[in-house]
């Protein structure tokens, strides 16, 4: 069962904050303790840590995402035993491509261009004209 890593309250009184930067992706392993990202508020900027080690299963939240309210679930860990999916978590769910997937552009290029056969060597010792 993933385990949800949660929007920290920076000081006593914060209520929400923004969630400035990933400092992990989906599919990466990361451990107890690692930063994974950086909340901002108005006076501060803290970093965010892994709770247990696992694979990043799925980012809840964006990057630059504003006004997140504290204990709001940001991101997934899949647990120790996880294995990541070699086509990534993104295209485990449908979601366009995979972790370290690239993009197959040939269909969205239209037509190819007919290509012209190599000319085949000449016949006889003459050497090629230039």
């Amino acid at each position: 069962m993933p385990t949800e890593i949660l929007m920290p309250a920076l000081s006593p009184t914060m209520e929400e904050g923004k969630l400035a930067k990933w400092l992990v992706a989906e599919g990466q392993h990361v451990r107890s303790g690692d930063v994974i990202a950086e909340i901002e508020t108005d006076k501060a900027t803290m970093e965010v840590e892994a709770v247990e080690e696992g694979i990043i299963g799925r980012i809840l939240v964006p990057a630059g995402t504003e006004g997140v309210k504290v204990n709001t679930p940001i991101a997934l860990i899949d647990g120790e035993g996880a294995l990541p999916s070699p086509r990534g978590a993104a295209a485990d769910r449908g979601e366009g491509r995979g972790v370290g997937q690239t993009q197959d552009t040939t269909a969205a290029a239209g037509p190819h261009p007919p290509t012209r056969p190599a000319a085949p060597p000449p016949r006889g010792g003459a050497p090629p004209i230039a």
